[in-house]
């Protein structure tokens, strides 16, 4: 947690939580960015063959797709609040194939409240181009 803001993740304690999680460390995350004032948090993700659609294909499965985003709006929305947080509903839209690629997932939390927090997730390949949008909502009530 952030000394300044003791209620609020920095980006050594979200990596944290991604790397004590065996699904999120499968996933192998690199938090690149965390941004409190501008509630926006930028996650990187490796390309690994256990995510082809297809052997040999470099092409990503849409399941890693989606649980990238999940978990990246889910830590946008708990940074603020210094935990993970329940997903409520989530959606994901595939706009191109994402092949031969590292990605990059830029999450921007679009409410953070009492019961509810959103977020919004854009993906976007190794040349900059969206691959997928999310959007999640999480439950931001005390555990």
């Amino acid at each position: 947690m952030s000394i300044a803001n003791p209620g609020r993740l920095d980006a050594a304690a979200i990596q944290a939580y991604f790397d004590r999680s065996p699904f999120i460390a499968s996933l192998a995350l690199q938090v690149r960015e965390v941004d409190h004032e501008r509630a926006r948090l930028t996650v990187a993700a490796p390309f690994r063959a256990e995510f082809e659609r297809g052997a040999q294909s470099r092409q990503w499965h849409g399941g890693p797709l989606a649980a990238i985003i999940d978990t990246v709006g889910d830590f946008a929305v708990g940074m603020q609040l210094g935990r993970g947080l329940p997903t409520i509903n989530f959606r994901v839209d595939y706009l191109r194939p994402a092949i031969d690629t590292d990605l990059l997932a830029v999450a921007i939390v679009r409410r953070a409240g009492k019961s509810v927090g959103t977020a919004d997730v854009d993906l976007f390949n190794d040349q900059g181009v969206l691959v997928a949008i999310g959007r999640a909502t999480y439950s931001t009530l005390p555990v």
